[in-house]
């Protein structure tokens, strides 16, 4: 019989492949984070060691040396046909939004603009619904407006596995392949196929960070886990938030929501 890992992991491979089939041009955003270097993992087994899209980094020049270090290594190793678009500063953001918020919409800025010079119709990314209640909303196959927006209370039904893949001209789609997944099914899964990750996600001298961001917007959260292994035990008793780390998730309200229909990812 399959093993609950088996079955996640089967279910985003036929994601993938369903994607790569009904879409293109696809690409996969990488934030080289636990989530999506899982999902790039995913992708070599989907197509039995190739990887038949860009990856795409929005790059803020924000992020941690030692996350720069894993790309660098992750992308020459794998031979990965990785673009990194830099995005635009953030003097241009909204300047209605919270602080913290303002620097991470950056990122949809950056996304926009790759989508509209490289007319991706969809674009892959490694989020999960239990990462953030927002997120909780998602489909698997998000239908966006020509500007990343996104419309919340209007998607598509998805039942029994079946995905909506045909969409009205100018409409691009995001795909979740990760969706159905918890933080503790990531980390399981990447102790079982020892999945690279950056060493910032282990603890030194008491601190650790749960969720890699720019490191304007993201710090430490308290932690003795220096393993894998204690990472998982730490997370089957804690009930502190995942993005605990992100000061964005502490300013208004409807921050992160704000980010999101309008494009965030």
């Amino acid at each position: 019989m399959l093993s609950h890992l088996d079955e996640l992991e089967a279910r985003s491979v036929y994601i993938l492949r369903e994607a790569y089939n009904r879409i293109q041009p696809l690409g996969m955003l990488w934030s080289i984070g636990k989530d999506s270097t899982a999902l790039l993992w995913l992708v070599r087994k989907a197509f039995y060691g190739r990887i038949p899209f860009p990856m795409i980094q929005l790059d803020t020049a924000m992020e941690l040396p030692e996350v720069y270090a894993f790309r660098d290594r992750i992308a020459e190793d794998w031979k990965l046909d990785l673009r990194i678009e830099m995005c635009p500063p953030e003097e241009e953001m909204d300047q209605t939004l919270p602080p913290a918020t303002r620097a991470a919409a950056r990122k949809t800025e950056g996304l926009r603009n790759v989508m509209r010079r490289d007319k991706y119709r969809g674009m892959l990314l490694g989020i999960r619904r239990d990462e953030q209640a927002t997120r909780a909303k998602e489909r698997v196959f998000s239908p966006r407006n020509a500007d990343g927006g996104w419309d919340f209370k209007d998607q598509p039904p998805e039942f029994w596995d079946q995905y909506k893949t045909d969409f009205p001209e100018g409409t691009h789609v995001r795909i979740h392949p990760l969706l159905h997944w918890t933080e503790l099914d990531i980390w399981r899964y990447t102790k079982r196929e020892n999945i690279p990750i950056v060493p910032l996600y282990l603890a030194q001298n008491g601190k650790r960070y749960r969720s890699l961001g720019e490191k304007n917007i993201t710090f430490p959260i308290d932690s003795n886990a220096s393993t894998i292994d204690e990472i998982i035990a730490e997370l089957e008793t804690t009930r502190a938030p995942e993005r605990a780390g992100r000061s964005m998730d502490k300013e208004t309200e409807d921050s992160f929501e704000r980010l999101r229909s309008s494009g965030y990812m």
